[in-house]
């Protein structure tokens, strides 16, 4: 029996079918699914407008919980693991347009990277979503390959499926997380990563205490190379401010880590 988020998800999309369309998916596996997998909540937020408590409220709270429930997070905390989702859901896959439009609402301040966030949210306005499906396709797909490759192993050996993706698996058996079915990119898969950040910030995938050690793992020795790469991609326009944001980002929090607590 399905839970109850993805009844709702599935109702609101139209269909397990249309679900899976927008997606990226298959319908034998979204078919499949009891619940959401967690590694695909924001994406199913995206498409369907169905929150992420609905989806999976043992992951999520609601907005109107007290702070003093579950997790406790700072608004500096909350911040981060909303930044951190932005760029998983804009990474994972190709933004539909109710993606587009949620990020075309983002607010930026005169800072570097509040600027960044703004020109995303402007062009957010102004592009089609089929558009910036053919630009995510080329940037990470492509035929036979895409502008960037962004995984780990990648970035750190020059070939994909070498030590670094391994490191990233053993870690997360560590953690308790499990790999679903559907998940067709490696773990090393950079909006794999910024998910998982997302999510051990909150507290909901091990210890909140444990960011920093994935981060100065996984994260720190090549994201924010893969980033500046996506800023100066050649076919890099609504991604050009994402390589940005990202950038800006990654200097920003690995300056953070290093700060006594």
């Amino acid at each position: 029996m399905r839970e109850q988020g993805l009844e709702e998800a599935i109702r609101a999309a139209g269909g397990v079918g249309a679900l899976a369309r927008a997606l990226g998916l298959s319908q034998p596996s979204v078919s499949n699914w009891r619940r959401v997998p967690s590694e695909r909540v924001v994406a199913v937020e995206a498409a369907t407008g169905v929150s992420r408590h609905a989806l999976r409220p043992d992951l999520y709270r609601s907005e109107f919980q007290s702070l003093n429930d579950d997790v406790p997070m700072d608004d500096i905390d909350r911040a981060r693991a909303d930044l951190y989702d932005l760029l998983a859901a804009l990474l994972g896959r190709s933004p539909d347009e109710a993606l587009l439009e949620r990020v075309a609402g983002l607010k930026g301040e005169t800072t570097e990277l509040g600027i960044a966030m703004m020109a995303l949210a402007d062009l957010a306005e102004r592009l089609e979503s089929r558009v910036v499906s053919r630009e995510y396709f080329n940037l990470f797909i492509g035929v036979g390959r895409g502008e960037l490759l962004p995984y780990g192993s990648f970035y750190l050996t020059g070939f994909l499926h070498e030590r670094p993706l391994a490191a990233v698996r053993d870690d997360l058996q560590r953690l308790g997380i499990e790999r679903s079915e559907d998940v067709r990119e490696p773990e090393d898969h950079v909006g794999i990563l910024c998910e998982i950040m997302a999510g051990l910030i909150r507290g909901q995938l091990g210890d909140a205490g444990e960011q920093q050690a994935f981060f100065e793992k996984h994260l720190k020795p090549w994201t924010a190379r893969f980033f500046a790469d996506l800023e100066a991609a050649s076919g890099a326009e609504f991604y050009r401010p994402v390589g940005s944001i990202g950038r800006l980002f990654m200097e920003i929090e690995a300056e953070a880590f290093t700060l006594p607590m």
